[in-house]
């Protein structure tokens, strides 16, 4: 998450916490109802897909009640196009995100609302470690309860520190993916 300074003047972190939530099924409907509407103001763009991934994509797994959507499209000259769109649907676009190979956006971050639904990465067409993840959480149970068990920890350890928490997750995740990608 950005520095307070680059947050809206009103931000309270105390009010955007992190918890973890046992499994809503609810979830991929959510996220159905959500690619609709991205699909709606997003029009026609070359290479547009859109997944739900993160751990709401990952059935029976504790997580943050956000839906985490990936965007790509097939050139990042669309990039640019799909700020004002996704803005629309009531999203926050952190504008100086320092990492230039993706476009973040919020939905319902305080002061913007009561609580985060939705996130969203918009990522070059290329990129599939989110998705290989993803997939290998739902294929894995053992290795998905491990993650949990991480996450909730991570929560009650930062609760308002979102950077810390996702940093501290990295060795995690890179350790998945590597085993991902040797099989």
């Amino acid at each position: 998450m950005a520095p307070l300074s680059e947050l809206p003047p009103d931000y309270d972190p105390k009010k955007d916490f992190i918890e973890i939530v046992d499994y809503d099924p609810a979830w991929p409907g959510l996220y159905l109802k959500e690619e609709a509407e991205l699909r709606r103001v997003l029009g026609p763009i070359p290479g547009l897909t859109l997944d739900h991934y993160g751990s709401t994509a990952v059935p029976g797994l504790a997580a943050k009640p956000i839906i985490d959507i990936l965007v790509r499209v097939e050139s990042r000259e669309w990039w640019p196009r799909l700020v004002a769109a996704i803005e629309s649907l009531g999203y926050f676009y952190w504008s100086s995100n320092p990492d230039k190979d993706t476009l973040y956006f919020a939905k319902g971050m305080p002061p913007f609302g009561a609580r985060r639904t939705h996130h969203i990465h918009v990522f070059d067409k290329e990129r599939n470690d989110e998705l290989f993840f993803r997939d290998y959480l739902r294929t894995h149970p053992g290795e998905a309860r491990k993650y949990e068990a991480l996450k909730r920890e991570l929560a009650a350890k930062f609760p308002y520190d979102r950077k810390a928490y996702t940093d501290s997750k990295t060795a995690f995740i890179r350790g998945a993916l590597k085993k991902i990608h040797q099989g």
